[in-house]
């Protein structure tokens, strides 16, 4: 027994307002349903497992996790009540309490972690959530980690039988191995949510992406031929990036950051370096957008290292991009300027003839001039002079812009009009406005209605016009929850019901 409190499960007990009899009631009654009936505890023993960190036997750690679970809202793993599934001492995790030993199943973890969250949408539950994990403590758990040998026999010991695998303590139900054929419908499946996500945003369909992604990681419990295994382990980076960023974009900040980790986790389990790195930079644009720069820089510094020599310079080039909206954020146009130099020079020597990967073909010329304009358009609050090459760069990107891309058309539109607000052109600052609202209706994504309540305030400075008076009204009429009218406090109440925290930063 170990005579240490468990302060993770002590805090979030705390938040359920249960007694400790009522626990110990709700874990038996729970148990029965989930199929253990003989399952049986007392007062006595949710007493132990909080107050000494005495740690309870299996199924209870899973049995504890759909209970916090569903009482607060959001997902909450057996790592987030401070119970280690392999009893293991001396291993590491990264601060978001996902695990870094070798031991360690990641394939565990994503089929929780993903059961869960079907949970959440199953029942239609929404709550209050953990606050982010800072950038920074991210990075430095993750650092050593994601710099060792990525091949999967470090990580997991091998099997010649194809059959074989692990003992785990979740139900794989249907899981089994599959073939290069079941592994090539994944991924076009793949390629079909991340074009609907690109053209309407995240919210329809994130269950879909989370209910795929947790049939993937119940097939990674078994033992493919080598490179089987990498594509499936591709396949479970790739649809984890897509539920985090469908997360972010609906507002469900925490749940996001849980799932950048995990296609991080997921991608160096199957030797794709770059896509570890990508899916770390998704994190770190998460927390630009929640006005957290200083940390964002963190997280690229990790993501460019983590990468690795054989990251292609588009991926670089991307990468880049992201690194100079961060430094937009804290003022930093020296930098901004120079770093975006970098970008386009890695984008132009990028001659291969070998395609990008499907993870990184979003992120083409128009795409480039996109995150210009919105790295100048940041500069722009600090920088007045910046809104000029921010209506280059986002004119530019409008031009090149192709069919199935409306959200970052809308957010192109977005970032003009705000660069002409800032530059004293309201008329064109109004025209541009309206072009973003007639395609903003058309996408489930909250990231849009955030940029454009940015705009909104922009806007209040030139009041008195007629026509933004007209757009004034337009905006307040069509924002979601009366956003426009709540005022300038509190972001992080646009940002979704787990966000964390924070001031958005647009």
């Amino acid at each position: 027994m170990d005579s240490e409190a468990n302060t993770r499960l002590a805090d979030l007990f705390g938040l359920t307002g249960w007694s400790k009899g009522e626990l110990a009631r709700l874990v038996n009654r729970q148990a029965a349903a989930m199929g253990h009936p003989q399952l049986a505890t007392d007062t006595s023993r949710v007493r132990r497992w909080i107050d000494t960190g005495e740690s309870p036997r299996d199924p209870v750690p899973k049995v504890l996790a759909a209970l916090f679970t569903e009482r607060l809202g959001r997902v909450v793993t057996i790592e987030d009540l401070g119970f280690d599934r392999h009893r293991q001492t001396g291993k590491r995790q990264t601060g978001d309490g996902l695990p870094l030993s070798q031991s360690v199943r990641t394939a565990e973890v994503l089929t929780e972690f993903t059961g869960m969250d079907l949970m959440l949408n199953r029942r239609g539950l929404v709550g209050a959530g953990a606050a982010l994990a800072s950038g920074s403590v991210l990075s430095a758990a993750m650092y050593d980690w994601l710099h060792t040998d990525p091949a999967l026999a470090a990580d997991a010991p091998d099997s010649d039988d194809p059959l074989h695998a692990d003992p785990a303590d979740h139900d794989r139900y249907e899981a089994a191995p599959v073939g290069s054929q079941e592994i090539e419908s994944l991924e076009r499946s793949v390629e079909v949510f991340r074009a609907w996500d690109a053209s309407r945003g995240g919210g329809l369909q994130r269950k879909a992406v989370v209910g795929q992604l947790n049939e993937v990681g119940g097939m990674l419990s078994y033992r493919h031929p080598p490179h089987l295994q990498a594509r499936l382990w591709g396949v479970a980076a790739n649809l984890a990036v897509l539920a985090g960023w469908m997360s972010h974009d609906v507002g469900l900040e925490r749940t996001a950051q849980k799932y950048f980790v995990l296609a991080a986790h997921a991608a160096r389990e199957g030797g794709d370096r770059p896509r570890a790195g990508e899916a770390l930079s998704r994190a770190a644009r998460q927390m630009v957008h929640l006005n957290r720069p200083e940390e964002a820089l963190d997280l690229m510094k990790l993501a460019k290292s983590g990468s690795g020599s054989g990251a292609p310079p588009r991926t670089l080039a991307m990468l880049e991009t992201i690194e100079a909206w961060a430094q937009a954020a804290m003022g930093r146009g020296q930098e901004v300027r120079r770093t975006l130099g970098q970008a386009e020079h890695l984008f132009v020597s990028d001659r291969s003839d070998t395609p990008p990967p499907s993870w990184m073909q979003n992120f083409d010329e128009a795409d480039l001039h996109g995150m210009q304009a919105l790295a100048f358009r940041t500069l722009a609050d600090f920088e007045p002079s910046a809104a000029v090459q921010a209506q280059i760069h986002a004119n530019r990107a409008i031009a090149l812009r192709t069919g199935g891309h409306e959200r970052s058309t809308i957010f192109d539109f977005l970032s003009l009009s705000a660069a002409c607000f800032i530059s004293g052109d309201p008329e064109q600052a109004d025209a541009h406005a309206r072009h973003a609202l007639r395609l903003i209706g058309q996408t489930s994504s909250h990231r849009t209605w955030d940029r454009l309540y940015a705009t909104y305030q922009l806007s209040e400075r030139y009041a008195g016009h007629r026509r933004i008076q007209d757009l004034r009204q337009e905006i307040e009429a069509m924002m979601p929850r009366g956003k426009a009218r709540s005022g300038a406090k509190g972001t992080a109440a646009h940002a979704g019901p787990d966000a964390g925290g924070g001031r958005m930063s647009i």
